[in-house]
């Protein structure tokens, strides 16, 4: 695999396990009993969120060189349906979903970026469909530590914390020198 192919696909996994990581611990600080709520019919909860996203994932990248990555069996009206009764069952969707994206780009190789593959019946390059898929994960983790923040009754940060800029950025040029 050549630098930029190797170093791309590199990048896409550490991004990917970045947003795994920010949703992770956004979870983490909502109870069992906060994961349905919703603010009206029109929101998702947490759990609904997840649900889409690992209906998402497992249509997108179990295949994802071989088949439409919108799969046949995908009913994607089902994942904002329903409840996800225990933080056991919420992350087990969770990382299954996961593993299917990390088990695909781990799978891939420079040959593979130049191909082509389709969702919705739509070509894309393997580059786009990798960049649309990093999107549309970054939007609804966003949403994730959205909600999170707002149902969790003692937010810690994620990122720096309001009034610490300084501190963070101190210590940051500390440890890089």
């Amino acid at each position: 695999m050549n630098n930029i192919g190797k170093h791309y696909l590199e990048t896409v996994e550490h991004n990917f396990e970045g947003l795994k990581s920010l949703g992770e611990k956004s979870i983490a600080q909502v109870n069992e009993s906060q994961i349905n709520f919703a603010e009206n019919e029109d929101s998702n909860s947490v759990a609904i969120i997840v649900k889409h996203l690992h209906g998402n994932m497992k249509s997108r990248w179990e295949n994802f060189l071989f088949v439409d990555g919108e799969s046949v069996g995908r009913d994607r009206d089902s994942e904002f349906e329903g409840l996800i009764n225990t933080k056991e069952e919420l992350l087990s969707i969770w990382n299954e979903g996961w593993e299917f994206v990390f088990s695909a780009i781990r799978g891939l190789n420079e040959d593979d970026l130049n191909k082509t593959i389709t969702i919705r019946n739509q070509p894309l390059s393997v580059m786009q469909a990798i960049q649309r898929q990093l999107s549309h994960y970054s939007y609804h983790i966003g949403q994730i530590v959205y909600l999170s923040k707002q149902l969790s009754s003692s937010w810690d940060s994620l990122s720096v914390p309001k009034g610490k800029s300084k501190e963070f950025n101190k210590r940051m040029m500390n440890e890089n020198t």
